[in-house]
């Protein structure tokens, strides 16, 4: 028997209180699971991004001294010539942050001197040999020679003068001066003459700042004591990573009973805690899409259900006249293909009404139009599939039904 939606169109008329729930049913969820799926994308994308360093193999250790400091230089000095000795060490440093750590240090770099000249916020990277120590791939140029190295805390006591060169990332040297070549180039920040002398592949902010921005980041010749912000950043050998970290806080609390350690934790855990919300909202989404899908899904197959039930003396009657089980199996499928073609041509329209409250209130991305389709595979396919087991049941129905009261 050959098929027409018009009767199936008509039928559906006769049942319009149900039928409308059912596609405004499927719109909602298409609606909701579209973005929910783009902003676990998001999520993810954002999760995933590469720093560029060796960072299975890397730590942080926190302190805070008690006491008398005497020669803080002295004493770092001492700290990292213990930690570099250590077994499982491979490098030590003090640093002012990581990728992805939370804890950043900003200002921003302009191509010209004059006050009010346009600026591009950076990310800033002190410690001495901190670029090689992390692994961060050098592109073009040079790292920093031992003799452009100089206290922070001098500086900020007026004993130093300000740095004179910079590291820069490839991306914010692309932003700064397109195509030319960015070596040798001059950059000012508030009062600081900077000449860039390497260029490293990628080393995204401790922060993030916004997606397109998170590698504009700059290192500067700054070394550094635990007073001044600064924290023991250790670089393990492959496969030692625990076990160092274990040793070098038992080392630092050996040279110094009374300092206190405020953190000490492997990258991976400094990086998990730093992504640990937009892991919990990606899996929050996902939760909630699955519930959608479970209900619409259960919808789909009560309604489905409580059809074929009503309508068993008409299926007998089809059967009669020479309706095959696959032409029954057929008619419900096409009903329901048509009710979810209906709920996801209105589901669409919602999901872009959704994401520009979202872009308006939270400032998030705009739904890019492949993502519709990607929802209305999902609801086209639940929706068979539900359908399924109630068709098969109609299929069933023998043609003597047609002979009952």
């Amino acid at each position: 028997m050959r098929l027409d939606v018009l009767p199936i169109l008509s039928t559906l008329r006769r049942h319009r209180l149900t039928a409308t729930l059912l596609v405004l049913q499927i719109a909602l969820t298409c609606a909701i699971v579209s973005n929910a799926i783009f902003l676990i994308g998001d999520r993810l994308g954002w999760m995933m991004t590469p720093t560029g360093i060796a960072e299975d193999r890397l730590m942080r250790i926190v302190v805070s001294d008690i006491g008398r400091r005497g020669d803080i230089h002295a004493r770092a000095q001492a700290d990292l010539a213990e930690l570099r000795g250590l077994p499982g060490v491979e490098a030590a440093t003090i640093g002012n942050s990581l990728p992805f750590s939370g804890t950043t240090w900003n200002s921003d770099v302009s191509r010209s001197p004059v006050q009010g000249a346009p600026a591009t916020a950076v990310t800033l990277y002190y410690g001495e040999g901190l670029a090689e120590l992390l692994g961060s791939r050098l592109v073009a140029g040079r790292f920093f020679r031992s003799d452009e190295y100089a206290w922070l805390d001098d500086h900020l006591e007026g004993k130093a003068p300000g740095p004179t060169v910079t590291l820069i990332t490839r991306e914010l040297a692309t932003r700064l001066f397109r195509d030319d070549d960015p070596l040798g180039r001059t950059l000012y920040m508030h009062g600081d003459v900077l000449r860039v002398v390497g260029v490293l592949e990628r080393l995204p902010g401790a922060a993030g700042f916004t997606r397109d921005r998170a590698n504009d980041s700059i290192v500067l010749p700054w070394r550094m004591v635990p007073a001044s912000g600064g924290g023991y950043i250790v670089r393990a050998r492959e496969g030692e990573t625990q076990k160092a970290l274990v040793d070098a806080v038992k080392a630092l609390k050996r040279l110094d009973p009374r300092r206190v350690i405020v953190s000490a934790r492997t990258y991976p855990a400094i990086r998990a805690r730093f992504f640990a919300d937009d892991r919990a909202t990606a899996v929050t989404l996902a939760a909630v899409s699955i519930a959608l899908l479970v209900i619409t899904a259960l919808g789909i197959v009560g309604l489905a259900s409580f059809w074929v039930g009503q309508r068993r003396r008409q299926i007998g009657i089809r059967r009669a006249l020479g309706a095959s089980r696959k032409d029954i199996l057929r008619y419900f499928q096409t009903e329901n293909f048509l009710l979810a073609s209906m709920g996801i041509g209105l589901g669409m329209v919602l999901a872009y009404g959704i994401n520009i409250v979202l872009m308006r209130e939270y400032e998030l991305p705009g739904l890019p139009l492949v993502y519709l389709p990607v929802g209305a595979a999902i609801l086209w396919a639940l929706g068979q599939a539900a359908v399924l087991a109630p068709a098969l049941r109609a299929a069933s129905v023998p043609p003597v039904v047609a002979t009952r009261g």
